[in-house]
């Protein structure tokens, strides 16, 4: 590739340029579908029509409508948020648009209603300093993405219909841009993981790899489910639970009061007023429905039944996942045990669980205080024990290769006022898999020395399951439950270790079952 300031490729839609920077092609802000507004609103993305001349890609795209990150969640995280109506847009890095590369599609977190592509973090030039084409993608979020809307002309999952539209983008035109269609990796975290899971679960074939950052494959809201929090969102507005009553608000006035309903439903994880498929799935207001159509089953049970066995999987967690929801709220302060004992039993922990985690406080991941020892429990129940059920699944059906990861670096970073810190909490491992630690905006969140060992080795391993779709350690089986765990004990020690935590996981015996 020259070293020009600009470089062209054609699309299937026409032409678009992109920026050279440091031997590394950004083409940002391309659309993969039409601006889902006026009759498109609440539809399935609509395909794109061709344009004349060259389309100037130098930009991130509009993201989708989202409410601000607020508290000390919004202070450690950037979410940065473009103004404009196209929002089904996507990027592309790429070190050479004459190569056959390993390509690889991020879909970003956010609980389904925050996020976007444009996130410092995800600078996709350090995978393409390395040889792998990378894709990161918008697509709608809260009532527009996630909603249920009988009436509507998609009436659910919406966000994982643009996912779709996305991939089915990336296998027509990445070959233009470098790409190998033939060796597609999607990855996500979080939100991002789950939708990767939902998507795996369809078994469509647009992939042939997938990274699952702190994933879920237990969530799925039923229909009724779905229809009481759209419900709750359409009660604060004054308006009927409807596409078309819900079309003709304010996008500034929806989202505001698709945030409160958000709040709501995770603050009080109730069940009778939300729906127990909410609450189970993890407290978030908008999900994925099993619909029986976008999304047929609960994507653990068909995984369970071999969905996506022939695609090879690499699945993480972090140690302290649910300390970021913690120790950024007011319950870091919260000295009784007893709204934490509640809450986790609302989320379907075991009898005493909070009780025998207590019993495990070390001076590695300390859980001295009420809020430390709920956080332990609720990071197992929202993403250890999911992602361990998903391995045994797949290991019984003897198809591709699991392989699981911890990491367990913490962050010194200190969001509150009662000197409780971070921790290895969720999303902390994504600077480090995009070996990003030198932005400015991550430090907020890493502290500013963090160890960039770390990053070569976790962002390494992403790069060579791209290529490859194997890891360096051996996958995932029931007897030995081999993880390789980043920073062992937040030491400088990166080894496998089998059954990491046995007891803990043998507390989950019988519970979240992917059938």
């Amino acid at each position: 590739m020259s070293e020009q300031s600009t470089v062209e490729v054609e699309t299937a839609y026409g032409s678009v340029s992109g920026k050279l920077e440091g031997g590394i092609a950004r083409f940002l802000g391309m659309p993969y579908g039409r601006a889902p507004i006026g009759e498109l609103r609440f539809a399935a993305p609509a395909p794109l029509q061709p344009w004349q001349g060259v389309r100037t890609a130098h930009a991130f795209g509009p993201t989708p409508p989202k409410p601000p990150l607020g508290g000390k969640l919004g202070e450690i995280m950037a979410d940065p948020a473009i103004a404009g109506d196209e929002w089904l847009n996507l990027n592309v890095w790429t070190p050479d648009t004459e190569a056959a590369l390993p390509v690889l599609v991020w879909i970003h977190g956010g609980g389904f209603t925050t996020g976007s592509s444009a996130v410092p973090a995800y600078d996709g030039a350090t995978f393409a300093r390395d040889g792998v084409v990378c894709v990161s993608v918008n697509y709608r979020l809260g009532v527009d993405g996630f909603g249920y809307l009988p009436d509507a002309p998609a009436p659910a999952n919406r966000g994982l219909l643009d996912q779709i539209a996305a991939l089915t983008w990336v296998r027509e035109n990445i070959a233009a841009f470098g790409g190998d269609p033939g060796n597609i990796t999607l990855c996500g975290e979080s939100a991002g993981a789950m939708s990767v899971l939902a998507l795996l679960s369809r078994d469509d074939g647009l992939f042939h790899k997938a990274i699952v950052q702190s994933g879920n494959a237990h969530i799925g809201q039923t229909p009724g489910d779905a229809a009481l929090v759209i419900g709750a969102v359409a009660e604060r507005l004054g308006v009927e639970p409807t596409a078309a009553a819900l079309a003709g608000v304010d996008i500034d006035d929806l989202t505001e009061a698709q945030n409160e309903v958000s709040k709501e439903v995770s603050q009080s994880a109730d069940a009778v007023a939300y729906g127990a498929s909410t609450i189970a799935s993890c407290g978030l207001a908008f999900l994925p429905v099993v619909d029986g159509d976008v999304l047929p089953r609960l994507p653990a049970a068909a995984i369970a039944d071999g969905a996506g066995g022939q695609v090879p999987l690499l699945m993480g967690t972090t140690t302290e996942e649910f300390r970021l929801f913690i120790v950024t709220s007011a319950l870091v302060s919260v000295l009784l045990p007893g709204p934490f004992k509640t809450r986790v039993k609302a989320y379907g922990a075991p009898a005493g669980a909070y009780d025998e985690y207590a019993k495990n406080d070390t001076a590695a991941y300390p859980r001295n205080k009420p809020s430390g020892i709920a956080a332990a429990v609720l990071t197992d129940r929202m993403f250890r024990i999911p992602t361990c059920r998903v391995a045994e699944a797949r290991g019984e059906n003897d198809g591709a290769p699991t392989y699981l990861y911890e990491f367990g670096w913490r962050s010194p970073v200190v969001p509150n006022n009662v000197q409780v810190k971070l921790g290895a909490c969720h999303s902390l491992d994504l600077p480090f898999a995009w070996d990003t630690l030198s932005l400015p905006a991550n430090q907020k969140f890493t502290g500013t020395e963090p160890p960039q060992s770390l990053a070569d080795a976790l962002h390494s391993t992403w790069v060579d399951f791209a290529r490859t779709g194997q890891a360096s350690w051996k996958e995932y089986d029931a007897q030995e439950r081999p993880v390789m765990t980043f920073r062992y004990n937040n030491t400088a020690s990166d080894q496998v270790v089998n059954d990491p935590r046995r007891t803990e996981r043998e507390l989950w015996d019988g519970l979240l079952d992917t059938v």
